[in-house]
């Protein structure tokens, strides 16, 4: 196709892709480079027959006034990266130089909101992702092979966790495995114990939202798998049978090859999914023992008094730097698969 036809068919997208998403990151990456200007305050001296007293007062006109005359804040440079709100440098290099071991290290630098919701984030991310992706695999291979008659009404049931909303998923668990719903009272009679609650353990809670994730991402692995096993050769699965192939070898050399391009398109889906976990969180009310970057930026967000743009748009930023190093791997294998294929 000549490039002047190829450009004529890609410009709308291309614009429309430049006005949603280029723009917008170009914006929250210059809102991260400034930060919220501090709030004038007015000192007053009241003296009175007993003495004087001195008290302060917040100016809101002229805050509003600076406000106006700079709507993005105070230039800030990268010091909003840097900061114990995220990157931390001078904390950790502080860390590294009290630390008596490894562990000592790893603690104090969970104790950093920036590292301690980043660990969370990769441990959701790299649990999750492997686990969607074979379980999927293995509930499209079981429907498959399903009687027609109870395939239909199968896939429809599977299919149930994906229709339910995040939000609304993670509230009804959450309510479930508290004390008085069904999950939490049944552990508590079978170990005897009233206090035993998942919520007050971190393990627990952590183990909790990746189950939760993992129930509700797998319909989503499985209809894109049990797709693509209608498009397996018919030719190809008698050919291994009359080989003497069995169903294992077939599934391993023949089905998982033809699939490849489907895992890697899943992969990619949960990758940039699982790595922006926030739902869960707050249905879980979690943010004592789990927390994600995705999370961080809703508390920037969130305050009454000063929402703090600045640390959000940082941390936006910073997630998106994350996303692109966790998708880099499969783009390349994935490019360098399209080079054999045309080669």
């Amino acid at each position: 196709m000549p490039h002047r036809i190829f450009l004529q068919f890609m410009w709308p997208s291309l614009l429309v892709m430049f006005l949603l998403i280029a723009l917008p990151i170009i914006s929250v990456a210059v809102q991260s480079l400034y930060v919220e200007h501090e709030q004038v305050v007015l000192e007053t001296e009241n003296c009175g027959p007993f003495g004087c007293s001195k008290t302060v007062s917040v100016d809101t006109e002229a805050t509003e006034k600076l406000r106006e005359e700079e709507p993005l804040g105070r230039f800030n440079g990268l010091g909003t990266y840097t900061n114990r709100g995220h990157l931390a440098i001078d904390d950790l290099s502080l860390a590294w130089s009290e630390s008596k071991d490894i562990s000592d290290f790893v603690s104090k630098m969970m104790n950093l909101p920036f590292y301690k919701a980043l660990v969370f984030t990769l441990s959701y991310t790299f649990i999750v992702t492997p686990l969607v992706i074979v379980l999927g695999m293995v509930v499209a291979l079981c429907v498959n092979a399903l009687p027609k008659i109870v395939k239909g009404p199968t896939i429809f049931f599977s299919l149930l966790p994906m229709i339910v909303t995040p939000l609304i998923g993670s509230l009804i668990l959450f309510w479930m495995i508290d004390a008085d719903g069904v999950i939490g009272a049944t552990l508590q009679r079978w170990f005897e114990d009233d206090s035993l609650s998942l919520k007050a353990s971190p393990t627990l809670t952590w183990v909790t939202l990746f189950i939760y994730g993992i129930w509700h991402s797998i319909p989503f692995s499985f209809i894109v798998f049990y797709a693509g096993l209608q498009t397996v050769p018919t030719d190809t699965l008698e050919a291994s049978m009359i080989d003497g192939a069995s169903r294992w070898e077939t599934i391993r050399y023949v089905v998982i090859p033809h699939m490849a391009p489907l895992v890697t398109f899943v992969a990619l889906m949960q990758l940039m999914d699982n790595f922006r976990v926030f739902e869960p969180i707050v249905g879980f009310a979690s943010e004592a023992h789990a927390t994600s970057l995705s999370w961080l930026i809703y508390n920037d967000l969130r305050g009454t008094d000063s929402q703090l743009f600045g640390s959000a748009a940082s941390t936006s930023i910073l997630t998106i730097i994350g996303v692109a190093i966790l998708l880099t791997p499969v783009f390349i294998r994935t490019w360098r698969g399209f080079n054999r294929k045309s080669a």
